[in-house]
Parts: structure tokens; C-alpha cells; sequence
């Protein structure tokens, strides 16, 4: 996974990792979510991509469109 760079510091998300359909996220209790094309829908995916690559706005994002369309949570 890639290290989340959260410019303002106010972030939830420590890492990620983007794949050609999915973006899997680390949170800083260690939780890792698995959000896919299936579970949230391309345009959010790729909306994640861009966010965790610029490194903010990933966390709010999640809490305002996706929260709960993961398709696992991972350990």
C-alpha cells in the first residue's frame, strides 16, 4: 500500500492502494476497506483515485458518498 500523504493532517486514511477496478484503504485504526466498480460505482472509484493520489479530501469523500459500499472490510 501507498502511504496517504493527508496535506491538511486532518485525515482518517493513512494508505491506499489503487487497482485498474478497486481502491483499497488503510485507516488509522488499521482497518482496510475494499470499495470496487461493483460495490460503489466507477465514478466514485476513480473519484477516490484522483483524491488519495492528490492526498486529500480521500476521508470526507468516503463519509459523504461511500461509506457503506464497501464490498469488505479487510484485516
Amino acid at each position: 500500500m501507498e502511504r496517504y500523504s493527508d496535506i491538511d493532517r486532518d485525515s482518517g486514511v493513512v494508505a491506499y492502494e489503487i487497482g485498474s477496478d478497486y481502491i483499497r484503504v488503510k485507516f488509522c485504526d488499521s482497518s482496510v476497506y475494499l470499495y470496487t466498480y461493483a460495490s460503489a460505482g466507477s465514478q466514485h472509484i476513480e473519484e477516490m483515485k484522483q483524491l488519495a493520489i492528490q492526498g486529500d479530501g480521500l476521508n470526507a469523500y468516503i463519509n459523504d458518498h461511500v461509506k457503506k459500499s464497501y464490498a469488505r472490510k479487510e484485516l
